[in-house]
Parts: C-alpha cells; structure tokens; sequence
C-alpha cells in the first residue's frame, strides 16, 4: 500500500481558529471544545500555541513561517485533525466574513456554551440506566428530597386551604404515562393552546412596541416560546405538525401525518408516550430575548418562561379530565428538522402532552409492568392534632 501523500503548503488555503471555543480542565488535562460543533478534545501546550495564532484567517505559508522549528508536512496535518474536530475553520481561499445574524455572540460563551453543549445527547434506554443508579444508590445514596430541618424552633402554621377548584386541581395534576384509546376533543386542545399560550391583550409600550400579555409571565414580557401542536388523535382535525397562532388562536398545518414512531424518535426511550393523543413542543425564538437583554443570563429568563407554560398546560389538562404529561428528553435535531426550525434562531425547549385516561384509572398509573409505589402522607399529614376532651363543670351540691 502506497503512504499516504502529505499535504503541500498551498498559500492560497487559510485557517482560522473556530469562534465558538471553550477551554477547561478535567481530570485528565485541558480540554478544548466546540460548543457549536465538535466534541471535547484533549489539548497539549502546542495545540494551544497553534491556536492562539490563528486568530484570523492566516494562509499556510505563513502558519509554515510561524513554525519553522516544525516540519511543514506535520503542521498541516495537525492542522486538518484540528478543523476535523471543529477546532480550526479552513477554506480554500480567502473570503470576506458574513456576519453571524443569530444573536448568540452576545449570550457566548456562558448561555451558548450551555445550549448548544446540551443538544443532541445521548439517551440510554430504562433498562440500561435502572441497573446503574440501583447500584449507585447502594454505595451512594441520594441527597435528602428536602432540607434537613436546622436548630431554630419549628413555627407550625394553619393547614394549607384546599377547597375550591384551583387547590383540587394543583393536587390532582401527575405526570401520566399511561394512556387511553380514545381521541381528545378538538375543543379540549383549543382550550389548551388558547389559555397557555393565546394573547390575551396587546399594549403598546414605547420604545418596545406591541408587547403581549398572556396567562403566563415572562421576562420583560418578551415572550419567546411558540409552540407546535403534534396531533395524532384529535377530532376533527387531521394526523399532522400545526403551527399555532396565539393571535388569531388558529393553527396552521406545517406538516402531514404523524406516526407514533416519530413520537418515538422525538422522545428517544419514553415508548409509553407514544400512546398519547396530542403533544405541544415549546421553541424559543431567541432574538426577542437577545435584543432587550444582550447578556448571557437572559437564557434564564427563556427557561424559566417555558416552564411557566408548562406548569399551566398541565393544570388545564388536569382540570379537563386529561392525562398530560411532560419530558425534556428531547431529540432536538430530529423534532426541529419536522418542525421546519434551524435550532439556533429558534430551537426546540420543552415537549409536553395529553391523551385520554385510560378506563378505570383516575390517578396517573405507572407504565404497563411495572409496579406502583406506596404512597406515604407528609409530615403535616401525620401530625393530626387529637381532639380535646371538654372540661367537665364541678355540680352544685345541694
């Protein structure tokens, strides 16, 4: 077999090191990322090097010159394992720049690091992962759900208010994953997307414009969630991806058909959901965050929001008799790619559902096969105070 050709320098090809860099240490050494593309690669202090000098487009004559200790053939093959890893851009001649108009510069490296590392991962299926954690909670048992109660004297407070429908439904709302047959209503599904989501007023406040007011608070009243409607089995309206309009309260069919198989591949590993008769996937259109707070912890703000809605969709489908459910064990890429989104000016957040409740079952019962835990009262619900006995008055004698 003949070796392999080296590569010869070629001054009209250029490098740059990559924009969306991170450096850290673990126990291994200094790592190096991509956050946007890539995964972590170990890094030596000439890896470093070689990357601190390719801070602009530099041609490969003069990385060969900035390196003359070095053979030529060896640079540049460290060069091409470099860009293939993400840490180095090339291209065949030099070019002007186009701007990055997705308004992540102003949230990198903390919020975009964090975003972009969290796409895309790996999931392990149940049977993989049950295994490992019974195993870690034998040597390493989980922390306390709560916080261990301090020194300072207990102040015991009146029992929480539970009547009215509100406090009914905050108590009943579980995360089902177990599902009916039947289809839901269209009017079920309308009353979701409208009070979660649906404008509620517009008011123009200047310099920002038209801002909404919906059921649900967000930060500086942005508003950057939009949510998809993924209908399997709802009456009267077709198997399919829809778009909603909170303004007009009216969908919009962005794609038709949908099988329980893709519900399978957008939820990798949560078969049970795949019986669910409707599922509502929140985005984040991030520039509308981005352009009032161009600062790395605005993204809380967008997290923050879709669990607003989240929390409401569920207590609606509670109140409605629904089995709703919710699960950030997302495959991005693959929902985003149906949904017709880049996942970068607007990427997939949260996915949250409902289906019928299955015949008899009125209280979220655990997946087919498996067994439902014992259900033990708080600590309040224990304390019943024993009633008092009444005094007895002393009889006049006569």
């Amino acid at each position: 077999m003949a070796a392999r050709r080296r590569p010869r320098v070629d001054a009209s090809r250029v490098q740059r090191r990559a924009p969306d860099l991170v450096a850290y240490w673990d126990h291994e050494g200094l790592v190096l990322r991509n956050y946007r593309a890539g995964s972590p690669v170990g890094a030596t202090p000439f890896i470093v090097d070689v990357l601190g000098r390719l801070g602009e487009w530099t041609d490969d004559a003069a990385l060969a010159a900035a390196f003359p200790e070095h053979p030529r053939d060896a640079l540049l093959d460290l060069i091409e394992a470099l860009a293939a890893a993400g840490l180095v851009e090339r291209r065949a001649a030099p070019a002007a720049d186009e701007p990055r108009t997705d308004g992540w510069d102003a949230w990198s490296p903390a919020a975009a690091f964090f975003h972009f590392s969290t796409r895309n991962v790996p999931f392990a299926p149940g049977r993989v992962t049950s295994p490992l954690l019974r195993a870690k909670a034998a040597d390493d048992p989980p922390p306390p759900a709560i916080k261990p109660p301090g020194r300072a004297v207990a102040i015991a407070l009146p029992a929480a208010r539970r009547r009215g429908s509100l406090a009914r439904v905050l108590t009943a709302r579980r995360t089902w994953r177990r599902f009916g047959a039947g289809a839901v209503s269209l009017a079920d599904v309308a009353t979701l997307l409208g009070l979660t989501w649906g404008v509620e007023h517009w008011v123009e406040i200047p310099p920002f414009g038209r801002m909404a007011l919906k059921s649900a608070p967000s930060g500086g009243a942005r508003h950057s969630i939009e949510v998809y409607l993924l209908a399997r089995r709802v009456e009267g309206l077709g198997a399919g991806i829809y778009h909603y309009d909170p303004d007009a309260h009216a969908l919009r069919r962005v794609k038709r058909g949908l099988s329980a198989g893709a519900l399978e591949r957008y939820l990798p590993h949560q078969a049970f959901y795949r019986d669910s008769a409707a599922c509502f996937v929140m985005t984040a259109v991030f520039a509308r965050v981005q352009w009032r707070y161009p600062f790395s912890r605005a993204y809380r703000t967008v997290l923050a929001e879709a669990g607003h809605h989240c929390q409401t969709l569920l207590l609606l489908a509670t109140d409605l008799g629904l089995a709703p459910f919710c699960t950030m064990a997302l495959a991005d890429s693959a929902i985003e790619r149906d949904l017709g989104v880049d996942g970068r000016r607007e990427a997939v957040m949260y996915v949250a559902g409902v289906g019928q409740r299955p015949p008899g079952e009125t209280w979220a019962p655990r997946p087919a096969g498996e067994k439902s835990p014992r259900l033990v009262p708080p600590a309040w619900a224990q304390a019943v105070p024993r009633a008092r006995k009444p005094a007895r008055r002393p009889t006049r004698r006569s």
